[in-house]
């Protein structure tokens, strides 16, 4: 009887931590359940993978507001020893549809309507600059 017992014992703590993998998994945060609306107008990835990764993205914010922008840039993927960079802008029509690797990184004419700049660097700092071209 006790072999069965600790057979049980087992097996329910082990469908327990199962479940609990599952769902922990499951209801991880995402870009989807901040304020707000983000959408990604352009985007640039350098085709190097075997060295550093560079990630620039534009993106429409609709929520000006900085902890949401910054959020959002905290979810965008970053690769160990690469750079990721995230440019926010207020208006679809005044976002970028094109990036380049190379500074500047857009048409100069979208400066103005930048609302924020975050940048993940290779040693994974990062930075978060509200009107970067003032």
């Amino acid at each position: 009887m006790s072999n069965r017992f600790v057979f049980y014992a087992l097996f329910l703590a082990v469908l327990a931590m199962v479940v609990w993998i599952i769902s922990d998994t499951i209801n991880q945060p995402s870009v989807v359940d901040l304020e707000g609306e983000f959408v990604e107008t352009a985007f640039f990835r350098n085709e190097n993978n075997t060295g550093p990764v560079v990630r620039i993205y534009a993106i429409y914010a609709a929520d000006t507001s900085l902890e949401a922008m910054k959020g959002y840039a905290e979810f965008m993927p970053h690769t160990k020893y690469g750079n990721t960079k995230v440019f926010f802008f207020n208006s679809m029509e005044n976002s970028p549809k094109e990036i380049r690797s190379n500074q500047p990184h857009f048409d100069p004419a979208y400066e103005p309507h930048c609302l924020a700049f975050y940048e993940k660097n290779a040693m994974g700092q990062e930075r978060f600059i509200r009107f970067p071209f003032e």
